[in-house]
């Protein structure tokens, strides 16, 4: 069809799941979204270079997928770049909407994050205490590296965002969703997020009681869970409550807990604070001194409770260098 969209996707901080997500639709990357669309970027898939998106008019390709939060100065430009030549921007995927497990550097900050990776990391040998630089001169000519900022920012931080698709990664049924609400112009206000508006638990078929059976919390590999009961019940942190449902609950269907990578749901603005209430509210005893010995059984509190979306909930955007 000639009047194709034309679709580009580009990776920031992140793992590399989400571009693998695409091609998770399988057949239908063919027979639904390449019968609509042209992929006209993609550094996973296809060697189109900046340039190429440089030489593109404003407002050229129709949507632009980015994926991964923004870390250093190569994947500013590039993100700037792509808004400016793109009609729609989707934050796709849990990094670019909130930070994601990258955004839990932003505890520490850049000197301390490379003193872990250049001299204190255990399995580090560096005598000459050698240190990445923006430019390096070299026999052949300088050695360039991208600026490693301070912090990471989720995408909406740099630029303007259109519309949100949550997951690590978003599902393929959640993908198909998006592009045919594009191809159709069938699409949400803006700033919306597509997918559902409650929490996880509501898809979840796991049986629950509402009642405070917690005496002790537990990590996934201590204990082997009831496969029929709510794993939060059951003393592990399961971050259902807090989280927006469209996953179809699919690590709690293999015993384990949901980590919050959809976000939270509409109405809840802090999604860690939220997990922490719903999973005191399971706690079966008032004393005090037990409640403290509880909450040191949960090991990294803060990677348990908003691991995803810990950028949004707890650390301002720093972007100085």
């Amino acid at each position: 069809m000639a009047d194709k969209l034309k679709i580009a996707m580009y990776w920031g901080a992140g793992c590399g799941g989400c571009e693998v997500a695409l091609l998770d639709t399988e057949e239908a990357l063919l027979t639904k979204i390449a019968s609509v669309a042209d992929i006209v970027f993609c550094p996973l898939a296809m060697d189109t270079k900046y340039a190429d998106i440089e030489a593109m008019k404003v407002g050229e390709i129709d949507v632009c997928l980015l994926n991964g939060g923004v870390r250093n100065a190569e994947t500013e430009h590039i993100v700037k770049l792509l808004r400016a030549k793109s009609k729609v921007v989707v934050a796709f995927g849990a990094c670019a909407s909130m930070g994601g497990v990258p955004g839990l550097g932003n505890q520490y900050d850049r000197t301390a994050i490379l003193d872990r990776i250049y001299t204190t990391g255990e399995t580090t040998e560096n005598p000459e205490g050698a240190r990445p630089a923006t430019r390096t001169a070299a026999p052949e000519g300088d050695v360039t590296l991208p600026e490693f900022y301070e912090a990471l920012s989720p995408v909406h931080e740099v630029v303007d965002v259109d519309y949100y698709l949550p997951g690590c990664p978003p599902t393929p049924e959640w993908i198909l969703t998006a592009v045919e609400a594009i191809a159709t112009g069938k699409l949400p206000p803006k700033g919306s997020v597509i997918g559902y508006d409650y929490a996880l638990c509501n898809e979840c078929p796991r049986e629950r009681t509402g009642e405070r059976t917690v005496d002790r919390y537990y990590r996934p590999h201590e204990i082997i869970a009831d496969p029929q009961k709510c794993l939060l019940e059951q003393g592990i942190i399961c971050c259902g409550p807090a989280t927006r449902a469209g996953c179809g609950a699919r690590c709690m269907a293999a015993n384990m807990p949901c980590r919050g990578c959809y976000g939270p749901p509409d109405g809840i603005v802090y999604q860690g604070a939220k997990m922490l209430s719903a999973a005191g509210a399971l706690i079966s005893t008032s004393d005090e001194q037990e409640i403290q010995k509880m909450a040191e059984q949960v090991r990294d509190a803060l990677g348990t409770f908003c691991q995803f979306s810990v950028n949004k909930d707890m650390f301002p955007k720093r972007r100085a260098a």
